[in-house]
């Protein structure tokens, strides 16, 4: 266990007033599962709460249109629906804006250093949003706007994991020409939004900056474990960043009723420790956790809490069973894949 770990919790009540609409999986119950997870595990009095605060105008067009923003903007106060999916309510332009400040606040608090990690546990979450339209229930891009903040202070390289079972489709198209920012997601393919080939490595200056590691379904602890500690953990160390930025989304669960993955919460202990990995050098530990999907409201409540404990610098939680057959295959294919770019995959 490392003592003395000093781990933030961001959350507000104005999250739970954004209204994605009636029987909308992505609902304010989701938070309160968090909540509850943290609780249960006994590890709540060890994190130390945060209030958001919003994000500004100059934050948001690092990474949105400007005439995006003026859309988003235009739903307080009324509902307005985006696409089937994607909803805004009364208050969910207000919810929004706080969820990227959360992300904001904690890339501040942790590179000034009265924080070394932080837990965002923030609604609407982000990882579709591109920089000028909402998609897959997400009006701002959370993450994106964080990292963004981050190279505007001043960091050089800055490292986004998504291991959510949806591809970040939005998080790609902001940054796939800034080497700045090296992306790295795992998920189900095909599927929803439909992005996110192995062939899609960014392009110009950023061309090997984007990696996709799209998945079958059905893969479960094994897989992802092999994957991440295998491909994940070397590339991101490699790349040596200033700062790492999750985007934690818990629906390749076994129990998530929105995708056919089999996680569980031993599974995602292990993507938070590789990812965590990733912050041994230049980041010197520094990262930002924000909660993106996750439906079944007890596995969010697992799987949130055992990625937290990781971040507590609790010992690891070890999977259970022999790596299967198709880890194997998984691995080697992407070590190839991406060895061009990265010859830590070589080795």
């Amino acid at each position: 266990m490392i003592e003395g770990v000093r781990v933030g919790l961001y959350d507000d009540p104005i999250f739970r007033e954004h209204d994605s609409g009636p029987g909308h999986p992505e609902r304010p119950e989701r938070l309160d599962a968090v909540r509850r997870g943290l609780r249960e595990a006994g590890i709540d009095g060890r994190l130390e709460a945060r209030k958001p605060r919003p994000a500004t105008g100059a934050e948001l067009l690092r990474v949105h249109r400007e005439a995006y923003l003026e859309l988003v903007e235009s739903t307080r106060g009324r509902t307005f629906r985006f696409d089937p999916d994607t909803q805004a309510g009364p208050r969910s332009y207000e919810a929004a804006v706080l969820a990227a400040g959360a992300v904001v606040d904690a890339v501040d608090r942790v590179l000034d250093g009265s924080l070394d990690r932080a837990f965002c546990a923030v609604r609407p979450p982000g990882h579709h949003a591109e920089s000028g339209r909402a998609m897959g229930f997400c009006l701002f891009n959370n993450v994106a706007v964080g990292a963004a903040h981050a190279l505007a202070r001043g960091l050089e390289r800055v490292l986004v994991i998504d291991f959510d079972v949806h591809h970040g489709n939005g998080t790609q198209e902001i940054f796939y020409s800034d080497p700045r920012v090296l992306y790295v997601s795992s998920h189900a393919f095909p599927f929803y939004p439909g992005t996110g080939a192995a062939g899609e490595l960014g392009e110009r200056d950023g061309l090997g900056f984007t990696i996709n590691l799209p998945l079958p379904e059905g893969c479960g602890d094994a897989e992802y474990g092999r994957l991440y500690a295998e491909v994940v953990a070397p590339v991101g160390r490699a790349f040596d960043p200033e700062l790492v930025l999750v985007s934690a989304g818990f629906d390749p669960h076994a129990a998530d009723p929105l995708a056919g993955m089999q996680v569980t919460e031993r599974g995602f202990a292990a993507i938070a420790r590789a990812c965590l990995s990733t912050t041994a050098g230049s980041a010197r530990g520094r990262c930002v956790f924000a909660l993106e999907g996750g439906y079944d409201l007890d596995a969010v409540a697992a799987s949130s809490s055992a990625v937290v404990r990781e971040m507590l610098g609790e010992e690891g939680w070890p999977l259970a069973g022999e790596a299967s057959p198709r880890a194997a295959d998984l691995v080697g294919r992407y070590r190839q894949a991406f060895g061009r770019f990265w010859p830590v995959l070589r080795d």
